[in-house]
């Protein structure tokens, strides 16, 4: 039931995460991203430090502590961040969806090495479905892919940086809540970002006082709902059933970028979306451990996974 709860949980996230897409696509047409992005991630510190106040969870970090905040903050929030904006700026949404859907066979792979988390050949499964769909939802609305750029480097980099986060979250949640943790690492992370702001766009800030209430309407979602709770729910995810596992969803992104380009940037559904979001299921029933769950509540001889080997 625990599980049933998180999964339900996490698909909730990436369909906030979805449509967040559409919402920092519109919000750069009016400021600069570092700027935007550098407050958005300022104003969702406020609310988690709020929420976290409300539920008698703040604490000082202990010693070790530090270094996973510090490194946290470094890799999930200033270098993701970061390349992510410049990457997407530099090459065709084709290629930048492609390689941001390697990010959980990229984590998966990670999390054996570094966690010593299982991968069943049913899980494996699971991350090689969820790749075919991710593929199909791109190709199917681009035709092609653009040629390679710098800035699928930058994209790659951006979704190493942040598979190497989710190790560092996972480590330091067997001593700090993962809420506060995400607290902590988002507070250093858009101190660091304001400074980058300054440094490449001296006039960002300026530029805040011409946003509308729409404007700021849409900047409130995407800062307090989809990253401030998104994050704090992903997180507490990888705390309880890992880093590979949680991975695994972020394939429904793409799907939920879509759906939200669709609604609200007015951009094209094909058929092959679809038929992409069928291997988008079947990859996270599969990589989920759902399926597992299933067959061994119906009887099957399959022995429960240990995600972790201490």
């Amino acid at each position: 039931m625990k599980d049933l709860k998180v999964i339900i949980t996490l698909i909730l996230v990436m369909f906030l995460w979805g449509i967040n897409v559409s919402a920092l696509k519109y919000l750069v047409t009016y400021f600069d991203p570092i700027t935007m992005t550098s407050m958005r991630i300022m104003s969702a510190v406020i609310l988690v430090f709020i929420i976290l106040f409300f539920l008698k969870q703040i604490r000082l970090p202990r010693n070790r502590e530090w270094l996973y905040i510090i490194g946290g903050a470094a890799t999930n929030v200033v270098l993701h961040h970061y390349f992510l904006a410049e990457g997407l700026s530099r090459t065709s949404a084709a290629n930048g969806g492609l390689i941001l859907g390697l990010g959980p066979l990229l984590t998966a792979t990670l999390a054996v090495f570094i966690l010593k988390e299982k991968i069943t050949g049913v899980r494996a499964m699971g991350f090689i479905f969820g790749g075919i769909g991710v593929s199909i939802v791109v190709l199917g609305g681009s035709g092609t892919l653009g040629k390679i750029s710098f800035g699928d480097v930058e994209i790659f980099l951006s979704i190493l940086s942040q598979a190497i986060s989710f190790m560092l979250i996972k480590k330091a949640s067997r001593t700090m809540d993962a809420r506060l943790l995400t607290g902590y690492m988002m507070l250093v992370g858009s101190v660091v970002l304001v400074i980058v702001s300054f440094i490449k766009e001296p006039g960002g800030f300026a530029e805040l006082s011409k946003g509308t209430p729409t404007v700021w309407g849409v900047f409130i979602f995407s800062a307090l709902i989809a990253t401030a709770v998104g994050h704090m729910a992903y997180n507490s995810a990888i705390q309880t059933i890992g880093a590979a596992r949680a991975s695994i969803f972020l394939n429904f992104n793409t799907f939920f970028a879509l759906i939200g380009a669709s609604l609200f940037l007015g951009e094209s559904i094909y058929p092959a979306h679809f038929i992409g979001l069928i291997f988008i299921v079947a990859g996270v029933i599969f990589g989920s451990g759902t399926l597992e769950m299933f067959m061994r509540n119906r009887g099957k001889q399959i022995p429960p996974i240990k995600e972790e080997i201490e």
